[in-house]
């Protein structure tokens, strides 16, 4: 149960810790209603922060359905996104998706993610 906890450590909480990513990201992974961004962290623990815009999804139980969707999924994916900072940023139309195929887009992202993350050199990975 533990391993399934959205603690604060999973997060990404400040400005800086957001410019970081956007500015140094080292890894992305798109489809048409979601971008990942993703870098390197010393933590222990992966960290992700969200990016729902209201000009992309305009009424906000759709946002906080997408954002609850992706922290779901982020939870059950966590093993395979060891020691990165991610942004996670919704692009228009990902409120007319139904549940099931944004957590399918999600886990199909994380698996892309993931590949990506065992290709680039073990030096820039630790």
């Amino acid at each position: 149960m533990a391993d399934t906890a959205f603690s604060r450590s999973c997060r990404l909480l400040t400005a800086s810790d957001y410019k970081n990513v956007f500015d140094k990201s080292q890894l992305k992974v798109s489809n048409r209603y979601f971008l990942v961004l993703a870098t390197t962290n010393s933590s222990p623990t992966p960290r992700i922060g969200l990016v729902i815009a209201k000009k992309n999804v305009g009424k906000a139980v759709h946002r906080n359905r997408i954002k609850r969707l992706i922290r779901q999924s982020f939870r059950t994916q966590k093993s395979v996104l060891d020691k990165l900072d991610l942004v996670v940023l919704a692009r228009k139309d990902a409120d007319k998706l139904e549940n099931q195929a944004i957590a399918s887009l999600l886990t199909q992202l994380w698996q892309d993610l993931a590949k990506k993350l065992a290709r680039i050199p073990t030096s820039v990975n630790q």
